[in-house]
């Protein structure tokens, strides 16, 4: 039986890297912290920047960023890129990746099961006009399969690029 590597958190991203990612023992996988971008409590944000200066140094950190730092200018998102900055000045070795909005999992905040909740509970839905990124468990699979040892990374994991409204007819 392969090593497995050391995670973080208890969430969709932490479950599959649990049931699924063997022979990394030298990477720390933090993957707990702010999972809904609509968060307005400064104390979840902080709790995860407590938790990340918590881990220990002695490991390639892997972070879960959001490709969101790249279109907002949202708290969650100036969130991201403050905890991006800390693990580069914090962690001698890391890597950060940055995804899109996930596929699978049962986190309500994501994208995707924010619209199949709506769905079911007769809640209104809003469909903007705009695109997102949807990774699936398998592309974000082969991805962590290489993340690299020996130096630093940051690693985005766009996944596919789709309008709203296509998001919502394919998976609710």
């Amino acid at each position: 039986m392969k090593e497995r590597p050391t995670v973080v958190g208890h969430g969709d991203i932490a479950r599959v890297i649990n049931w699924e990612v063997e022979g990394r023992p030298d990477l720390l996988f933090f993957a707990s912290g702010v999972s809904n971008s609509q968060e307005t409590r400064e104390s979840e944000y902080q709790r995860e920047k407590d938790l990340l200066l918590e881990q220990p140094r002695d490991r390639r950190l892997v972070y879960f960023g959001s490709l969101s730092i790249f279109y907002s200018q949202g708290r969650y998102a100036q969130h991201k890129r403050e905890m991006e900055e800390l693990v580069m000045q914090e962690f001698p070795e890391y890597c950060i990746v940055r995804l899109g909005n996930i596929d699978w999992g049962n986190n309500p905040h994501t994208l995707i099961n924010h619209f199949r909740n709506c769905v079911a509970t007769g809640e209104p839905i809003t469909i903007r006009d705009t695109d997102r990124y949807i990774v699936d468990q398998g592309e974000f699979l082969h991805w962590i399969e290489m993340i690299p040892r020996g130096f630093n990374c940051e690693m985005n994991i766009p996944g596919r690029r789709m309008p709203v409204k296509e998001i919502f007819k394919e998976y609710v």
